[in-house]
């Protein structure tokens, strides 16, 4: 039997539900001569290029293998994008930054049964995964002309917010997180102005943001807070691990900055919150995490939203042109997503976890020079 047909009958157990036929499958291919394993990367290749045409970005497969598999199925499909991906002169917005998260590692030396059944667990993920609503163009489509470096204001948004989390003074991180924002607010007013003044074509984009577990339903509420303080919207995949946010360009990349900054500056008040808790001879607990990002998330969403309507009514007479790109959102995400459904929030309660969660969003400050709210 040549290469091409041994494993044409060794994919046959990508379709089955059982492990034995995927286990026969395996040792088909590890009695086959080497000149096949070519051939069985090329389809690795072809399913990987099918998934881009039905909506999946790298790192969407990324983080669903993560979840479902081992670390060395992800450092297959790693090599697997990196070989599919090579052979295009440019790639979309923010796929390099996709790629250059995807570390293949070093090769792990097993024998050739072992690698085939890697190999397979992992075909067998990509061929059963559902068609994403797609967010932006796919590898081999037509692309904008691509821009040099990121702009200015994003840049000064991804500083302040680096030396917000690695500061060890809380009222310097306060301070600079709330220069962020205020920055993005008026970011999206300036948009707002030149749109008024020379309505562009641009519709809303959208761009996928992982949502990790553990503690991922309270995550995905932040997720939401910060998108809905800066005219964007979010819809949670639960299933697959992320949530897309939905708006225009502008608006897009600060929103993810900050999300994520706002992650890292709540879990490391939650884990001060916790030494505490020890401290006056209480474990810690599941519950006692839940409630405490349920908390920062919730009066986060408050106050983020609070200071977008303070930077807007500065200027009056752009409220219609920002009530017109709200609107062009909220259609998109309709489109996009015509069955979204709410869904109850799932947490043990826990009024500890609760009061210090909702504490630690206060102090992370929105105001320069007001620390604290009244």
């Amino acid at each position: 039997m040549s290469g091409t047909g041994i494993i044409d009958k060794a994919f046959e157990a990508l379709y089955a539900s059982d492990d034995v036929s995927l286990d026969t499958a395996a040792s088909l291919l590890a009695a086959a001569d080497r000149a096949a394993d070519a051939e069985l990367a090329r389809r690795g290749e072809e399913f990987v290029r099918t998934l881009w045409g039905r909506g999946w970005q790298p790192a969407d497969l990324a983080r669903t293998v993560r979840r479902e598999l081992s670390d060395e199925h992800v450092r297959v499909l790693a090599s697997v994008i990196r070989a599919e991906t090579a052979g295009y002169e440019r790639l979309p917005h923010r796929w390099q930054a996709q790629l250059d998260e995807l570390d293949p590692g070093a090769v792990r030396p097993t024998d050739r049964f072992s690698s085939a059944t890697t190999v397979l667990e992992l075909y067998r993920i990509l061929v059963r995964l559902p068609r994403l609503d797609a967010v932006g163009p796919v590898p081999g489509e037509k692309l904008p002309p691509p821009v040099a470096g990121e702009p200015r204001m994003l840049s000064r948004i991804r500083a302040l917010l680096a030396k917000a989390e690695a500061t060890g003074y809380p009222e310097e991180a306060e301070a600079l997180t709330a220069k962020a924002q205020e920055l993005m607010a008026r970011h999206s007013l300036d948009e707002a102005t030149l749109a008024a003044g020379a309505p562009s074509p641009e519709t809303p984009g959208a761009i996928r943001i992982g949502v990790e577990p553990p503690y991922e339903q309270a995550k995905a509420i932040l997720l939401d807070a910060v998108a809905t303080a800066n005219h964007c919207r979010a819809v949670w995949n639960e299933a697959y691990g992320f949530s897309t946010v939905v708006g225009f360009e502008a608006d897009l990349d600060p929103v993810e900055l900050l999300y994520t900054s706002l992650l890292v500056q709540g879990t490391a008040a939650m884990t001060r919150a916790e030494a505490e808790q020890r401290a006056g001879g209480r474990k810690r607990t599941k519950s006692f995490r839940q409630s405490f990002l349920l908390a920062y998330a919730n009066r986060l969403g408050a106050r983020l939203s609070a200071t977008s309507r303070r930077v807007a009514a500065e200027t009056p007479t752009l409220l219609p042109a920002l009530a017109s790109r709200d609107l062009a959102v909220t259609n998109r995400t309709d489109e996009l997503f015509p069955e979204t459904r709410s869904t109850r929030v799932r947490a043990a309660w826990d009024e500890d976890g609760w009061t210090h969660g909702t504490t630690a969003a206060d102090k992370t400050s929105l105001h320069p020079n007001r620390p604290h709210l009244p």
